[in-house]
């Protein structure tokens, strides 16, 4: 009960803190934009607190899923002071634009806050040489700072990685060093790993959250939700990291899982791909602990961490990920209610603020960044669209929008059972 009561206190702080912030930055930019907000509203359903200011009410609702920020003219055009509908168009957009723009920054600053705070980068000095690699081969030695690789500057063990998953394997690469002050150089191939990939996407419990298009797992028959009980007769007990070790290390290329699906045991052969990884097969030092080698870890990790949210909404509208991939409140809930610690309840925060914010500019009608592709397009023509053509484009997607938002739910919850 206790842990109960626990997980929905973060569920509701982490959900409601992301809507008020959102919300929050659509009054504070209507406010100063002269435009007139009647109401401020954090969740939706019956009102559990209300206070009307000057020109504002702000009410707090029972349902803590959403909120809004109403104001004068936004829904039906008005003509009367402070009005949305007659505020500049850059006025306007900036209103619209501003719940994301809050969110976006505020992610940033968090998970920027929790890197600078628990890490720091490994630098470009060679650490150890790994035997039978590139490195050892061309004679490079612990010590030496690798300074340039085909022409690109190599600052840390992140731009080394990089460089090596663009090369080509039949490529041969250029390597700068520096050694005991002097500048040497070296052409040499990578050397080729062969990985096994199966196509798998797991949950903390050992489930399949997702499964790749024409990969070895849909080759198999293994589908969404299939818990992996055993794989080679090895016992998981829930542990991830079991499962990508006993696949990788195996040497036989049939690997038996046992799964559960439902109340059924059901055993499955997986034959894994091979892909090729280059590594040049050096161990990098860590960067010693200081103010600011903890700013710039802070700095490359966040960078990698909003691009990879932004490459993985790309993936939604190229097809590489699915919708059953999408994870909706219900999802979200259950990923907030599990958080251990700090730490990570704040990468969540994090995480789902940027995505939050990044979401709401995709131009879709129902959207923030629906609404300003509409201004944008009175803007081009010089007049605004028909209200009735706006209302019934608005509804057109709010529509798209809740069955979305059924469809992910209803995948949110086949996961949990």
């Amino acid at each position: 009960m206790i842990n109960f009561i626990i997980s929905a206190i973060k569920i509701i702080f982490l959900l409601g803190f992301l809507i008020l912030i959102h919300e929050a930055g659509h009054l504070i930019i209507a406010k100063l934009c002269k435009v007139k907000v009647n109401e401020f509203s954090i969740g939706f359903g019956k009102k559990l607190w209300q206070k009307q200011g000057k020109e504002t009410k702000y009410t707090l609702r029972l349902i803590p899923l959403g909120g809004y920020c109403s104001m004068e003219g936004e829904e039906e055009r008005s003509e009367a002071e402070g009005s949305f509908s007659k505020a500049s168009i850059p006025k306007r957009i900036a209103i619209v634009i501003a719940g994301a723009t809050v969110n976006i920054v505020f992610g940033i600053i968090v998970y920027f806050i929790l890197m600078s705070s628990t890490g720091t980068y490994v630098t470009n000095e060679i650490d150890s040489v790994l035997e039978g690699y590139s490195a050892q081969t061309i004679g490079l030695q612990s010590g030496d700072k690798i300074i340039e690789m085909n022409g690109k500057k190599v600052n840390s063990k992140y731009d080394l990685d990089n460089i090596t998953e663009n090369v080509d394997g039949n490529q041969e690469v250029n390597i700068k060093i520096e050694r005991d002050g002097k500048s040497l150089e070296y052409n040499t191939k990578l050397t080729e790993i062969k990985q096994k990939t199966t196509g798998i996407y797991l949950s903390e419990d050992a489930k399949i959250v997702t499964i790749e298009k024409d990969s070895p797992a849909e080759r198999s028959g293994l589908k969404s939700n299939d818990k992996i009980l055993q794989v080679n007769g090895i016992e998981i007990n829930g542990d991830v990291n079991k499962i990508l070790s006993a696949i990788q290390e195996t040497s036989d290329d049939n690997i038996q899982l046992e799964i559960e699906r439902g109340n059924q045991k059901i055993d499955v052969t997986l034959v894994p791909d091979y892909v090729p990884i280059y590594y040049l097969g050096v161990n990098l030092k860590q960067a010693d602990s200081t103010f600011l080698n903890h700013i710039i870890y802070g700095g490359v990790e966040t960078k990698t961490f909003l691009f990879s949210i932004v490459d993985n909404i790309k993936q939604l509208f190229t097809g590489n990920v699915g919708l059953d991939q999408m994870m909706g409140p219900v999802g979200i809930s259950e990923a907030v209610a599990k958080t251990n610690g700090w730490q990570e309840f704040i990468y969540m925060l994090a995480l789902i603020s940027l995505s939050l914010g990044i979401t709401n500019l995709l131009p879709i009608p129902a959207l923030d960044g629906g609404k300003i592709l509409i201004l944008l397009i009175e803007a081009i023509r010089r007049k605004p669209l028909k209200q009735e053509t706006e209302i019934n484009i608005q509804m057109l997607g709010f529509t798209l929008l809740v069955a979305l938002a059924l469809y992910v739910s209803y995948n949110d919850i086949l996961r949990l059972f």
